[in-house]
């Protein structure tokens, strides 16, 4: 009986100190995000969100939608770059677990997930933007796509290695071919992890500035030509932070309160569909 109630105990303990622990985690994650909506909100207005002309050094007129929409071109053709090659490389990974081309992969997909974000915008400036002889908001979606693959990989092999060998086993045993039954078994079953990964990525590189200094640049002017420099959230936020004016500071922090909240509701629709497509096994 005394060990039964040392064993509650310790358990009890356990559990408040994961508690305690989770807590400690959370706190930073709301005082950044309360930071960013108490300087942040003052700034959002119509013309802030709609206005073509980004705001001047030392003034608040203008707004950042070119920058909005730049972003999300750059984001989106880096995930339409990436979400292919990186789930045909996590289901190879699945399919064959063992081997020296397995081993070589995951060890390039390590590498690939440690190198900081500047040196990916280093080698695409060096690759395409010296190439090409100007920068492009494609170089900077292909610099953002880089760094998506070993995340979208990762999450891709994981879902698909804990789909039940009885799913293929039963699709073969039907006659179906193994092209088949990995496109509309293994795949569709996997899609809330590879939506999950997809997302992740997209976390991960849209806040990215450093490649986007080395490819995309930036452009003072309102511009959807992914050919030419692109302007973006991130690049906007980095030089106004670092200015002289106050007022540049406000559209900072109004900047980031926007790309926070993009994040947030992309998480949000994820969430959703990821619901709404998770399969039981």
């Amino acid at each position: 009986m005394d060990n039964l109630k040392f064993r509650i105990i310790l358990n009890k303990i356990f559990e408040f100190l994961i508690f305690i622990f989770a807590f400690f985690l959370l706190v930073p994650l709301f005082l950044i995000i309360f930071m960013i909506i108490q300087k942040g909100i003052s700034v959002i207005n119509f013309e802030f969100i709609f206005s073509t002309e980004i705001p001047q050094f030392g003034s608040k007129e203008g707004g950042i939608l070119s920058n909005i929409l730049g972003t999300l071109l750059i984001v989106i053709v880096a995930t339409a770059i990436s979400v292919p090659i990186g789930i045909a490389t996590g289901t190879y990974l699945s399919e064959n677990r063992k081997g020296k081309i397995t081993f070589i992969i995951q060890w390039c997909v390590d590498i690939l997930q440690g190198i900081p974000s500047i040196i990916f915008g280093l080698v695409i400036y060096l690759w395409v933007v010296k190439t090409t002889g100007k920068f492009s908001g494609f170089s900077g979606s292909l610099a953002l796509g880089f760094m998506m693959l070993p995340v979208i990989v990762k999450t891709t092999e994981e879902t698909m290695n804990m789909i039940p060998a009885g799913f293929k086993e039963a699709s073969i045993a039907l006659g179906v071919p193994y092209y088949k039954t990995i496109i509309k078994i293994v795949i569709p079953t996997s899609l809330s992890g590879i939506v999950t990964g997809v997302l992740l990525g997209v976390a991960r590189v849209s806040g990215e500035t450093a490649p986007l200094l080395f490819t995309a640049y930036g452009n003072s002017f309102f511009n959807i030509d992914m050919g030419k420099p692109i302007a973006s959230l991130p690049h906007l936020i980095y030089y106004y932070a670092t200015s002289p004016f106050a007022a540049s500071w406000d559209v900072a922090w109004g900047a980031s309160f926007v790309l926070v909240t993009i994040i947030l509701c992309l998480n949000l629709i994820t969430k959703l569909a990821v619901k709404k497509w998770k399969v039981q096994f």
